[in-house]
């Protein structure tokens, strides 16, 4: 969704503000939202509507927890949704992937182009205003198929059924450089391809275009009409930037991630 949409549309969609940043960028996502953010628009915390019994980083929820979230964020089954951040990951994909995942009519969520930061630069209308939120009594579907185990993954080295496609840079991929994150080993899940995620963005972070985006995704798929495709990347965000920018070009597809990534994969 573009911003010049947005900004004519302020009042008839909810909003949501998905700002997550990497531990060592020591950036806080609800601090910089409680400064500045667009109207109306409703802070989605990344870490704190994750699984919590688990030491895996982003895992999604169960239903009936997804269920509480959402009804307290005051949106229904039928609202259209636009998803921001102000995040070098684009974090707001990670959110549009749990919606969808979870029974939200695709065709109503959408990711902001270009997040906060284009926003900002285009001189738009920011405020330090938090909404009032009346909550709702919203009713989840999850979508088991879209999202793969370590099992599964597994058995697929020997199977082939679907690619996987890693969203972290090559380095990390081919273990030349530690991983950000304590106790996990260098390398890459045997037989899949790297296409780190900032391949597919240009530099103010809007995504490339179609036909720019088909050629990023060419250089590892042979067909993309294919719909056995498995993104999987650090813990779970950069993953979703790919499964949505996939998705930009094949409308057929349904985005399908490794959730527990590298961060259960590369468990020393």
């Amino acid at each position: 969704m573009e911003t010049s949409w947005l900004e004519k549309n302020l009042d008839n969609v909810k909003i949501i503000d998905c700002s997550w940043h990497m531990p060592q960028t020591k950036r806080d996502g609800f601090n910089e939202y409680r400064n500045q953010h667009i109207k109306n628009s409703i802070f989605f915390d990344l870490d704190f509507n994750s699984k919590k019994n688990t030491n895996l980083p982003h895992m999604l929820v169960d239903k009936n927890e997804w269920e509480k979230i959402v009804s307290e964020m005051g949106i229904s089954k039928n609202d259209k949704i636009i998803i921001y951040d102000n995040s070098d990951v684009i974090s707001s994909c990670r959110c549009w992937f749990n919606f969808i995942y979870f029974g939200h009519d695709p065709k109503l969520v959408s990711i902001l182009n270009g997040g906060l930061q284009k926003w900002i630069k285009e001189k738009r209308e920011v405020t330090n205003e938090i909404t009032d939120l009346k909550k709702t009594n919203y009713i989840s579907s999850e979508n088991k198929i879209l999202v793969k185990t370590k099992e599964t993954i597994d058995k697929n080295i020997k199977i082939q059924k679907f690619k996987v496609i890693d969203a972290r840079s090559r380095e990390r991929f081919e273990g030349k450089v530690p991983e950000p994150r304590k106790g996990l080993r260098s390398g890459s899940i045997k037989n899949s391809f790297c296409l780190p995620f900032n391949l597919c963005l240009n530099k103010d972070k809007t995504f490339k275009n179609k036909e720019e985006l088909e050629n990023v995704f060419k250089s590892c798929l042979k067909n993309i009409s294919d719909q056995d495709i498995v993104f999987s990347c650090g813990s779970g965000v950069t993953a979703c930037v790919l499964a949505l920018a996939y998705s930009l070009i094949n409308d057929k597809y349904q985005p399908s991630i490794y959730d527990g990534s590298w961060a259960e994969y590369g468990l020393i």
